[in-house]
C-alpha cells in the first residue's frame, strides 16, 4: 500500500495566486519528485496550488520536494506507489483529496527512458516496461482524473508528452518515442470526451536538462544536442514547468485539445 507524508503551512504565500484567506485548488502530480514534475510542482505552489506528488521510489527526493513546497505557504503531500498499479493510482487521489480537498488538476508527467538501441535489439521486458509506466500509467492517471474531476468542478490535466513523439527518435528509442506518440492521441480524444467541464492538453519537451537523460544512459545528451537547436542550448525543467501552469491557468481557459512545443525549435 502506498505510503504518504504531509507537509503544510498556515497560510498561502504572500502574493499567490489565490491570494490569502481564500482556499487552494488542488492539483495531482505524477512523477512529481524529480525533473520536470518537481520543477512543475514548485511552479505550482509559488502560484497559489496546494500539491500533491506522486513517486516511485526515491522518498529522499519526495521529501525534499515537499521540504521546498512548504517553504512556499502551499500545502503537501507525497504518495509513494506505482502508476502501473490501479490500486496505488486511486491511492494518490485519495490521500490528496482527504489532505488537500477536491483535486482541481492533474499532471500527468510520470514516464521512464531506456538506454540509446534501435528496435531490432531491444528485448521485450524493456519493451513492456516502456508501454506500460509511460503508456499504461498515464491512462490509469487520465482515467481517475476523468472520473473525479468533473464531480469536484471540473478543471484541468496536463500531459508531458515529448518532442521524440514527433521525430521518432530513430536509433535512440523509437518505443519511448511511440508512447509519447499515444499519448499526444489521448490528448487529443480525452479533451473531447471531458469537455466542457474539463479541460485537456499536453506539453511536448524537447532538450531538457533533467535527470532523464543519464538515466538513458547519456547524461550529456541535452546539453549536447541543445547546442544544435535553432535556440542554441537545452531548455530547463523550469521553462517546461512555467508552460504547463499557463495551460493550467485562466489564461488559457480557451484551450483544450492542443499541443504545445517547448522544444527550441527543434
Amino acid at each position: 500500500m502506498p505510503r504518504w507524508t504531509t507537509s503544510s503551512a498556515a497560510s498561502p504565500a504572500p502574493g499567490a495566486a489565490q491570494g490569502k484567506g481564500l482556499a487552494r485548488p488542488t492539483v495531482v502530480i505524477t512523477g512529481g519528485s524529480r525533473g520536470i514534475g518537481r520543477a512543475t510542482a514548485l511552479a505550482a505552489a509559488r502560484a497559489g496550488w496546494n500539491v500533491a506528488i506522486g513517486y516511485r521510489g526515491n522518498e529522499a527526493a519526495a521529501q525534499a520536494t515537499l521540504e521546498e513546497i512548504r517553504r512556499t505557504g502551499a500545502e503537501a503531500v507525497a504518495v509513494a506507489g506505482s502508476v502501473i498499479e490501479e490500486r496505488d493510482v486511486a491511492a494518490l487521489f485519495d490521500h490528496a483529496e482527504a489532505a488537500l480537498g477536491p483535486v482541481s488538476a492533474v499532471v500527468v508527467n510520470a514516464g521512464i527512458v531506456g538506454p540509446s538501441l534501435p528496435l531490432a535489439q531491444m528485448d521485450v521486458t524493456r519493451l513492456r516496461g516502456m508501454v506500460e509506466t509511460n503508456l499504461l500509467g498515464a491512462l490509469l492517471t487520465a482515467r481517475e482524473a476523468a472520473r473525479r474531476l468533473p464531480r469536484s468542478g471540473g478543471g484541468s490535466v496536463i500531459f508531458v508528452s515529448s518532442s521524440a513523439a514527433r521525430l521518432g527518435s530513430a536509433n535512440e528509442y523509437v518505443d519511448y518515442a511511440a508512447t509519447k506518440g499515444a499519448l499526444d492521441t489521448l490528448t487529443i480524444g480525452l479533451s473531447g470526451e471531458l469537455a466542457p467541464e474539463v479541460r485537456v492538453n499536453a506539453v511536448r519537451p524537447g532538450l531538457i536538462d533533467t535527470e532523464i537523460h543519464a538515466s538513458g544512459g547519456q547524461p550529456d545528451r541535452a546539453a549536447r544536442l541543445g547546442a544544435g537547436t535553432p535556440l542554441g542550448r537545452a531548455g530547463t525543467a523550469e521553462e517546461v514547468a512555467a508552460a504547463i501552469l499557463w495551460l493550467l491557468g485562466p489564461e488559457a481557459s480557451y484551450v483544450t485539445g492542443s499541443i504545445l512545443d517547448i522544444a527550441g525549435g527543434r
